[in-house]
């Protein structure tokens, strides 16, 4: 005879079970050792009796030789308990999981959500933190991430993406409790809808040829998200960048705006071209004409500089 265990998703509504898992809870009996289980009432509701013991694994694992028993949810060191209570035995039982289930992609995230949700109560730091005192992190952590993807560090990279999520969900839960706020699954509405705005070809009818084709109809529907906001002036095409940025990633992002718009790529009259301003985005326009980020070159350089004079 076998032991059943049944699992389930804690973030997934928990009446919502597979056929299978219903299948075994109604053929029962089944125990659990959490009396506050969150399947308890939907299963009480559909007339499934269910025992709340002490888990003791190695009388489950003697009891299951002569009768069929479900236990539902199971944490891992219990799992590994019966496991081992199991094989100790002669003659030992079948053990079979059934997923009640499943956590869909991104489930997690709900989990960062609600850690969030209690540090920003119960935490002193992050509940005194406003947008303002966060911005230097926002700031750090994504240039820990781009120092990872430069250095190819994808171990690392996974733990720095975690911590540039954790800016994301931060400003998200600081911005709720405004009277005029919103909430993550605001910010997650407003990019869900952008990306299928900007994604004809992909949620809608248009056809495209290739990635060229693409990004002219992204810049075709941002154009007229502009004139939407600003009431049908469709503004400039240099509107959005954000002038914060490191010198060089902003003289190349203008200067690819200002390309795909049509516009001139000359320095205005009175700026000396032998400045050292000049100089400089003059440097960023060849980057730019010969396909190259200038940013990330001057890094790799500032990185082998770096390695030179730290062997020394």
């Amino acid at each position: 005879m076998p032991l059943i265990v049944v699992t389930t998703s804690p973030r997934v509504a928990p009446g919502l079970l597979s056929r299978r898992a219903w299948q075994v809870l109604e053929e029962g009996p089944v125990r659990t050792g959490s009396a506050g289980h969150p399947l308890l009432p939907y299963l009480a509701e559909a007339g499934v009796e269910v025992e709340v013991v002490t888990p003791d694994p190695a009388a489950l694992a003697r009891e299951a030789r002569e009768a069929t028993v479900v236990w539902l949810e199971a944490d891992e060191a219990l799992m590994r308990s019966i496991g081992h209570a199991a094989v100790a035995l002669d003659d030992p039982p079948v053990i079979e999981v059934v997923p009640g289930s499943y956590d869909l992609p991104g489930a997690r995230l709900l989990d960062l959500v609600a850690v969030m949700d209690r540090l920003r109560v119960n935490c002193p730091w992050d509940a005194r933190q406003t947008h303002e005192s966060l911005a230097p992190y926002l700031i750090e952590e994504a240039y820990e991430v781009l120092e990872t993807i430069e250095e190819g560090d994808h171990a690392a990279l996974r733990e720095e993406l975690g911590d540039l999520l954790l800016q994301v969900a931060f400003h998200a839960r600081v911005a709720r409790d405004r009277p005029d706020g919103f909430d993550v699954d605001d910010v997650a509405d407003g990019i869900v809808a952008k990306l299928v705005r900007r994604h004809p070809h992909v949620f809608a009818d248009t056809e495209v040829e290739d990635a060229g084709e693409v990004s002219a109809n992204w810049e075709t529907i941002k154009a007229a998200e502009r004139a939407a906001k600003n009431g049908g002036d469709p503004g400039s095409a240099v509107d959005g960048v954000p002038m914060g940025q490191p010198a060089l990633s902003l003289a190349a992002q203008l200067l690819r705006r200002a390309e795909r718009a049509g516009a001139s790529t000359g320095l205005p009259e009175g700026i000396p071209a032998d400045g050292l301003g000049a100089r400089l985005f003059e440097l960023v326009r060849q980057a730019h004409e010969a396909g190259l980020d200038p940013e990330a070159e001057l890094r790799a350089v500032a990185r082998a500089y770096r390695d030179r004079v730290r062997d020394a």
